[in-house]
């Protein structure tokens, strides 16, 4: 089955401002799509919208006909990695298996078969070494693998990334890619909010351009043009410093 993740005509508010305005696109599994626009542009509030973390005010997201949000299984949220306590007292395969929490429930106990996904998750993003380190001495990178991990264990469909490459060096940037790649060829949707426009040919399948309302959706040889881009961040109104300055961004 092509499994896809569709927006109809969806508009999100956060903090009861709208932030994203009657989006409508598609994309299918298989997929790493790149989540782009300027800062306020609604990006990590759509990234909520479809784990189920914000309501939505008009429209609808669906995944293969069913209404998005409503399953923990079918999507998996990562949020920065600043956003995660990183001397919480645990051990990488130990955050794995966190990923099997939702389906388990508060009292069985893990099965073979479990451990056997869990074994899988962490060979899929490459930690199998890593298994008994305290995430806290973990790079960056590596803790990056270690919760696309637990989500991979988690047996989703759909993931969701928030600047998952912020922070990463050569190095560190590749190995993350290639995991992402495993989660792509396995039939999986990848969606990550992206600030790096000159990286985003490399990296992404797929771009979804925002700027509070949908500039342009699709294989990123089509959509990501200097075009799209001027339409997305040239005309956006900048909150915090700068407030009110138009600035203008040539990439392409």
């Amino acid at each position: 089955m092509n499994h896809r993740l569709r927006f109809e005509d969806v508009t999100v508010s956060y903090n009861r401002i709208p932030a994203v305005h009657h989006l409508s696109a598609e994309f299918s599994c298989g997929s790493i799509v790149a989540l782009l626009g300027p800062n306020g542009a609604g990006k990590t509030t759509l990234l909520k919208a479809v784990a189920g973390l914000l309501p939505l005010e008009t429209g609808r997201i669906e995944f293969t006909g069913h209404a998005g949000g409503r399953s923990g299984r079918e999507i998996a949220y990562v949020p920065q990695r600043e956003a995660v306590d990183w001397d919480f007292p645990v051990t990488v395969r130990g955050l794995v298996e966190m990923g099997l929490y939702p389906a388990l429930g508060m009292w069985r106990r893990f099965t073979e078969r479990d451990c056997e996904v869990v074994d899988e998750a962490m060979r899929v993003c490459d930690i199998g070494d890593l298994a008994e380190r305290q995430i806290s001495a973990l790079s960056g990178g590596q803790q990056q693998r270690v919760f696309l991990a637990r989500a991979w264990a988690q047996r989703a469909d759909i993931y969701l990334l928030d600047e998952p490459f912020t922070g990463l060096d050569r190095n560190a940037t590749e190995a993350f890619l290639a995991a992402l790649g495993r989660l792509r060829d396995s039939g999986k949707l990848v969606l990550a909010s992206h600030h790096d426009l000159k990286s985003v040919g490399e990296l992404f399948d797929h771009v979804l351009i925002l700027n509070g309302e949908l500039v342009a959706a699709g294989k990123t040889a089509d959509a990501f043009t200097k075009e799209n881009l001027d339409r997305a961040f040239a005309t956006h109104v900048f909150s915090g410093e700068g407030a009110g300055e138009h600035r203008h961004f040539h990439h392409v």
